[in-house]
């Protein structure tokens, strides 16, 4: 044994020639063709090749790997006149150039061409560096051939992977470009693939020449519909009967490749929805005037002038209904059975305990118990049928309602409530009044609008990822953040009273600069230690099966090590003597097993 090592390491260079050598018979073998060592000048790429991107850095690797050990794997070719066209193995050639190599082994075949570029693309697409859109683009030529489940089969791949990468063929280059420079991501690509390429067109020209994921995201919510809120039946084929059913429809992203996630219906055709919204919202007015069912539009009279809120007011005066606003009438909808999951999600940032949410869980049981006897003998109180329905979906359900009987001095013009008047029965300068409440009132929506664009942007970027330390503002928005959602007013008064200064005399805004100002890192450390205390888990939770528990545990004991020791101790002999206990009892019922078999 010895011998034979010593003889290896001395000849390590011929022994691998003659493995080398031994590899390519076998392979030349398994594979039924002979490989030759082509010049690599005769040697050229296929200029009909699908793949046209290569990683410079990995060539280098490549051909550094080959300078050592040379080209392992022989590159498929075909012959053309005097040259070689490579069919498979265009980057250990282009690696092999970088060694300088003369030669190149190469197994030559003959193809037809249709054949070469489906054999270039299937080996193309078994790769895993493979460009997306590039992928994307070799998958819809195979699907010229075959069905999606047989091309999933042939790349291992799933038929949900296949069909999203059809769709993502379907982008304009314009948006591919995005895709290859790492810009926009594959999920946000297939978004706007939904898209037919006019309306990808439109959508890049509003966005311009930078890409802006928060902007393309926004026309992709504003230019599609989820179908698990529409108005209508999605699986009425006759609503509109040239449409079909909306869960059969190929612009149904369901139907697409799950392209918003398992099984979720969203509607990419804007044109067809509203279609369809516009006919079930006429069908619900026929259905109203049939069956004399009251028809009330979610709107009150302090909003009925608005434009919108008109037109729909119009429809309804149009179709001879009487108009019923929600000023006007008194509705019983159908309680909805509360459920203990229920009670712990809308109490979840409150520091409540098991028996606490069980408390409200039975308040509320007791009161759906309530309306749920009041629903049931609505008919008996003199209500109707009746459906409400919003005024810009076209949403609705069914309740019970009744019409409010108003008193002659309700009637009377000037003595109604200046909020309940339209504009043509007041005064000039209640007018006033009326369009400056208005308008503030639209400021406050205007500020929520924008607050949740700028919080849907940035949760579109990669701030969380941030590697920065904390700025002031930021540990001064997160002390906030603790103290409001987290801190009960028991705890704000008696741990951080005067947190904010004087509220009563500053506005919101003001506060905060105020508490920047005066901000100390002591304060947060205080709101954490407060949050430490207030998050840790009783019940069948402790401080060796919980992790929050066990941490907690843990960074006390660098505080009150001798407090938490002596707790430890207490609990310990109380252990120690229940164990003795039970020892004592082992051994009595061991005894007595023992006489009974004796």
């Amino acid at each position: 044994m010895t011998t034979k090592a010593s003889t290896t390491s001395r000849n390590g260079k011929a022994s691998t020639a003659v493995k080398k050598e031994v590899k390519e018979r076998l392979t030349q073998r398994a594979i039924g063709l002979q490989i030759q060592n082509l010049s690599i000048d005769k040697v050229i790429p296929d200029p009909m090749q699908p793949r046209k991107t290569f990683n410079e850095a990995l060539l280098q690797q490549l051909s550094e790997s080959i300078k050592k050990h040379g080209v392992l794997q022989p590159i498929t070719v075909r012959k053309s006149g005097k040259e070689y066209i490579i069919v498979m193995g265009e980057r250990r050639f282009r690696a092999s150039k970088l060694a300088s190599k003369k030669t190149i082994p190469c197994i030559v075949r003959t193809y037809k061409n249709n054949d070469v570029l489906e054999v270039q693309i299937i080996e193309n697409l078994q790769r895993q560096d493979v460009e997306p859109t590039e992928e994307a683009e070799a998958i819809a030529f195979l699907s010229e051939k075959y069905a999606p489940s047989e091309i999933a089969k042939r790349l291992g791949r799933s038929d949900n992977f296949i069909r999203q990468r059809l769709k993502l063929a379907g982008l304009i280059e314009g948006f591919k470009h995005f895709v290859r420079n790492g810009d926009m991501t594959i999920s946000l690509g297939i978004g706007i693939a939904l898209f037919e390429p006019e309306e990808q067109q439109m959508m890049l020209e509003t966005m311009g020449e930078d890409f802006n994921v928060h902007q393309v995201n926004r026309m992709i919510k504003d230019q599609t519909f989820d179908l698990e809120k529409a108005p209508f039946d999605v699986a009425d084929k006759k609503l509109i009967v040239k449409a079909g059913a909306c869960n059969e429809c190929p612009f149904n992203a369901a139907n697409q490749g799950n392209l918003f996630g398992d099984g979720k219906m969203v509607c990419t055709k804007s044109a067809c929805y509203e279609s369809k919204k516009s006919k079930s919202f006429l069908n619900l007015l026929e259905k109203s005037k049939k069956e004399n069912i009251i028809l009330i539009p979610e709107i009150q009279k302090y909003w009925a002038d608005e434009e919108r809120n008109q037109l729909v007011i119009a429809q309804l005066e149009n179709s001879g209904l009487k108009v019923y606003l929600l000023d006007d009438v008194e509705i019983i909808e159908r309680p909805i059975e509360p459920t203990i999951e229920a009670i712990k999600k809308e109490y979840q940032h409150y520091d409540y305990s098991e028996e606490e949410l069980k408390e409200e869980y039975n308040v509320a049981l007791e009161k759906y118990t309530e309306e749920l006897e009041t629903y049931n003998s609505a008919k008996e109180n003199g209500f109707v049928n009746g459906i409400v329905f919003h005024p810009e979906t076209y949403r609705h359900k069914e309740v019970f309602v009744k019409i409010v009987e108003k008193s002659k001095s309700e009637l009377t013009t000037h003595s109604a409530p200046l909020a309940d008047r339209k504009m043509a029965d007041c005064t000039p300068e209640e007018q006033i009044i009326k369009i400056n409440e208005r308008e503030i009132r639209k400021k406050q929506i205007d500020n929520n609008k924008q607050f949740e664009e700028v919080v849907e942007m940035i949760r579109d970027t990669k701030y969380i990822e941030t590697k920065k330390t904390l700025s002031v503002d930021e540990m001064v928005a997160f002390s906030i953040s603790l103290f409001e959602n987290n801190v009960d007013y028991m705890s704000q008064q008696k741990y951080f009273s005067g947190l904010l200064g004087d509220t009563s005399k500053m506005t919101r805004i003001e506060l905060i600069e105020n508490f920047k100002k005066k901000f100390k890192k002591e304060i947060f450390h205080k709101l954490i230690r407060y949050i430490l205390t207030k998050q840790v888990h009783f019940g069948e939770s402790n401080h060796v099966n919980n992790l929050t528990n066990i941490s907690f545990y843990n960074a006390m004991q660098g505080y009150y090590k001798t407090k938490i020791a002596n707790i430890e101790k207490e609990y310990t002999e109380r252990r120690n003597k229940r164990e003795g206990r039970l020892k004592e009892r082992i051994a009595v019922l061991e005894k007595q097993i023992q006489e009974l078999n004796d």
